[in-house]
């Protein structure tokens, strides 16, 4: 398969459609792959969603899973089916920039445990996808290299951070992607382009291999085309790791066979908070025409509450820099990556200008905050303040899923807006996220899924908030309102077919 117009109808499908057509037979996991390959070739210098593709190592796990067919094995749900990697997950041998140029050439030495677990039930990676520069963004203009395009209007940005690997999904160049999700990273650029994104609970997935940012926030999850593709993907990554203290002895669910439809009895809250001033009028009556569609299939909705949810922007935009201020330190000159060709007096010298060359301008906003909020005589009054705060909010969200079984909002305030436009005002690009933070301060989970478009034609995301550890019982949810809606099987009009 040379070119989109012999793919488009194959690509088009969602990742369990194509892991049966593989099984059955019908189709190889090579022809996935190489229409896969060929759809980035032909759209990715528009979208720009890929920082590098790996066709070899696709089409090697992809000869590999016809192979295992061929000899009569049993394979995964997912065997064959492409999946892309956002690039601050570890691929041995594949470049890992971060979308940094301090990592610029730098290639991964072993394989991140949620990219050995993809590896290992036979899912061809096409490539690494751009980002905000170390996941610091909202919109992947951030990104040292170029800035993605969103595929339902090429002058808006994606969202972000994983605003590649939304992008990626949404133009289907691959039908699955990995993300991560510090602050809304995942669930964010999922509702700007019009898919399904989903953050575990933290410690659901492994972060060994992720490139850290906020590591008591950061979480890897899956971007998908819909609620089975993103149970299935769950599936595969999800499970206690020794290499990572982080991940939790909890045992992984059968998140398919949760997908039964049925929500009848289910309490939903909607979240007064999130629903008032600050939300487009579009978005906040497609969230509510969510909650009717519930209501019909016979669950009961009411108003939820997290009274300290104001706080969550300021209480995160300090404890994500903390974290990041330290994270961040590995990154010298010393070992690998970017070391300034600037002759340097001494090793102190050596380290201000590499780091000074090879960070960007938001990258070094947020360690200078960090490494102010943990400075002597500040610590208390910033950092600690805010861990405290974090608790209230975590009681709040804990509170608040005891009354109900999930809670509803919307997963942005706005929709995807032009490339450019907020770039230049962080205080407005961080209010894009001011739905998800709740989720990462509290360690739940968060699930985002296309529900209507704008006027002008942009996909709008609602978000179901769960128990910890119960990323079922939101996929369930997300799948039974999928079942009885068609926005997520909409395409944009790149793709000729249209929302």
């Amino acid at each position: 398969m040379n070119d989109m117009a012999d793919d488009i109808g194959l690509l088009n499908r969602p990742a369990h459609e194509l892991a049966a057509l593989i099984r059955s037979g019908e189709i190889s996991a090579v022809a996935v792959t190489e229409a896969s390959l060929a759809r980035i070739e032909a759209l990715n210098p528009t979208v720009k969603a890929f920082l590098t593709v790996t066709p070899d190592l696709a089409l090697e796990a992809a000869k590999a899973t016809d192979d295992a067919l061929a000899r009569g094995e049993e394979l995964g749900p997912l065997a064959g089916v492409p999946i892309a990697i956002k690039d601050n997950l570890c691929v041995d041998g594949v470049l890992c920039t971060c979308a940094s140029k301090i990592l610029d050439g730098y290639r991964a030495v072993y394989d991140a445990t949620v990219v050995e677990r993809v590896k290992a039930v036979g899912m061809p990676i096409v490539g690494k996808t751009n980002l905000d520069e170390f996941a610091m963004g909202s919109s992947t203009e951030n990104s040292a290299f170029f800035v993605t395009h969103n595929p339902w209007d090429l002058s808006k940005v994606p969202g972000g951070s994983s605003g590649g690997s939304a992008a990626a999904v949404a133009a289907r160049m691959a039908p699955l992607a990995l993300g991560s999700d510090t602050g809304g990273s995942i669930r964010q650029p999922a509702s700007f382009c019009g898919i399904t994104g989903l953050k575990t609970t933290y410690g659901r997935v492994s972060r060994y291999g992720l490139v850290g940012y906020g590591s008591s926030l950061d979480q890897v999850g899956a971007l998908a085309a819909d609620c089975v593709d993103a149970a299935l993907l769950t599936a595969v990554i999800a499970g206690q790791d020794p290499r990572d203290t982080t991940s939790a002895d909890v045992p992984v669910p059968d998140y398919v066979g949760e997908l039964t439809g049925d929500v009848t009895g289910l309490r939903v809250g909607i979240v007064r908070e999130l629903m008032g001033e600050g939300i487009d009028p579009e978005v906040r009556e497609s969230v509510l025409t969510v909650a009717r569609a519930l209501e019909g299939m016979g669950a009961s909705t009411g108003e939820a509450s997290i009274p300290h949810i104001d706080y969550a922007l300021p209480v995160y935009y300090l404890i994500g820099p903390a974290e990041a201020s330290s994270n961040l330190a590995r990154f010298d000159g010393m070992r690998y990556g970017h070391r300034t060709k600037e002759r340097a007096a001494d090793h102190i010298e050596m380290y201000s200008r590499t780091r000074a060359e090879g960070f960007g301008p938001e990258v070094k906003r947020r360690i200078m905050t960090g490494t102010y909020a943990l400075s002597a005589g500040y610590y208390d009054a910033y950092y600690l303040k805010a861990q405290k705060v974090r608790t209230l909010l975590r009681l709040d969200v804990e509170a608040a899923l005891g009354q109900f079984d999930v809670l509803l909002s919307p997963t942005t305030p706005l929709t995807a807006f032009g490339i450019g436009e907020l770039v230049n005002d962080p205080i407005a690009m961080y209010m894009a996220d001011i739905c998800t933070f709740a989720a990462n301060l509290a360690g739940v989970p968060g699930l985002s899924v296309p529900c209507g478009f704008t006027k002008a034609g942009l996909p709008i995301g609602a978000q179901f908030t769960g128990r910890a550890f119960e990323e079922g019982t939101i996929l369930r949810v997300g799948d039974a309102y999928q079942r009885a809606t068609s926005h997520h099987t909409s395409l944009p009009g790149l793709l000729g077919a249209g929302g």
